[in-house]
């Protein structure tokens, strides 16, 4: 979504999906995502991303991406549903399975698919239900969006007599390791649904500040030990990949909003971003560093002048450090980023063929 940077700033989220994001996607083609996905791979790998989590479309392109970089990614086809359109005949849920059929653990297990339902509101109950269930057939992931939206999470409830984390959890979608993206919505006894299934919510302050979604009570939810990770969301609704920028915004918003500086602390959320990531991607070999674990780790410079002096390096890294302080990124014991470099990247043909297809897509 690098290439919707900036498309239908400032509307709320369903008119930003409707009418600015979801009818400029539907033009993409598989040349544009493999160029915005190569821009995604540099703009992560010079801040300090060893792994992410991805929902899109075309999603051989962005693996074949992955690969030639040398980066870890879990990568899920979108998917929707229909009430006019039965499982069985769902080209999106095809895709989907063809994807973790071919794809599933390639690359020496760098690359790994899970399954998706994009959101309630977006799709039907008999194709959460029918997905699922194959998802637990194949032991895969599910990524979710869940409770992004008061409106989204209200209308649900009108709907269906239930919160969406009740309604996915009653047709099964829990029983897999879940990815839930933004949950700014949930109750308490969503959130208990959430601890009892070993859901992974995934706090998204920028996105959900800009599009005025609200703030997660990501503090509550780590009181009662759900494994809170933190993301970017996409490119469009932040608009950047910023990880360390995250973790300084779900610092400070929530101290402000609670009135109380003590929650959510830098430990917490360094946490979030590395050994709670992992276990959100089914990566037991990585996220601390230890003996046994994958070398997948970043050098920060703390040379830099508002890194001076550096008390306390947790808090410095959550408060002060900034994207452009990372000055080494490694995989698996490959340095693939180091002090302005790619390793295994052509950052400037890259850039290149990024502007010429923004060209051709926006003329």
């Amino acid at each position: 979504m690098v290439f919707l940077r900036g498309i239908g700033s400032d509307l709320n989220l369903q008119d930003w999906l409707w009418n600015y994001i979801f009818p400029t996607e539907a033009r993409w083609t598989d040349r544009g995502v493999r160029a915005a996905s190569e821009l995604a791979i540099l703009e992560m790998l010079a801040s300090g991303v060893t792994s992410f989590s991805d929902m899109y479309y075309h999603c051989d392109q962005t693996i074949e991406a992955l690969c030639e970089a040398g980066m870890k990614a879990n990568i899920c086809r979108s998917t929707q549903g229909r009430p006019d359109l039965p499982f069985a005949q769902n080209a999106d849920c095809r895709e989907g399975l063809a994807l973790f059929d071919r794809y599933h653990n390639y690359n020496g297990g760098k690359i790994r698919i899970d399954l998706c339902i994009h959101a309630e509101y977006t799709s039907t109950p008999e194709t959460i239900e029918a997905y699922s269930a194959v998802a637990f057939e194949k032991g895969a992931g599910m990524h979710v969006h869940l409770s992004e939206t008061r409106s989204e999470h209200e209308a649900c409830v009108r709907k269906f007599g239930m919160t969406p984390s009740a309604l996915f959890e009653k047709l099964g979608t829990f029983r897999n390791r879940t990815t839930a993206a933004h949950c700014v919505w949930v109750t308490e006894d969503d959130m208990d649904i959430l601890k009892a299934n070993g859901v992974n919510p995934v706090h998204c302050p920028t996105s959900n500040m800009k599009l005025g979604s609200g703030f997660a009570p990501i503090q509550r939810m780590l009181d009662k030990g759900i494994n809170v990770c933190i993301g970017t969301d996409g490119a469009a609704s932040n608009n950047n990949l910023n990880m360390l920028e995250e973790l300084h915004l779900a610092a400070v918003i929530h101290n402000g909003f609670t009135g109380d500086p003590t929650v959510v602390s830098p430990a917490a959320l360094l946490k979030m971003a590395t050994r709670n990531g992992a276990r959100l991607q089914g990566r037991d070999d990585t996220g601390e560093l230890a003996v046994g674990k994958k070398a997948d780790l970043i050098a920060v410079d703390f040379d830099r002048p508002h890194l001076i002096p550096a008390f306390d390096y947790p808090a410095m890294l959550v408060y002060a450090a900034q994207a452009s302080d990372v000055c080494m990124t490694m995989v698996d014991g490959k340095i693939l980023y180091e002090n302005g470099e790619f390793k295994t990247l052509d950052a400037d043909r890259i850039r290149a063929d990024a502007r010429r297809l923004l060209r051709e897509l926006y003329e």
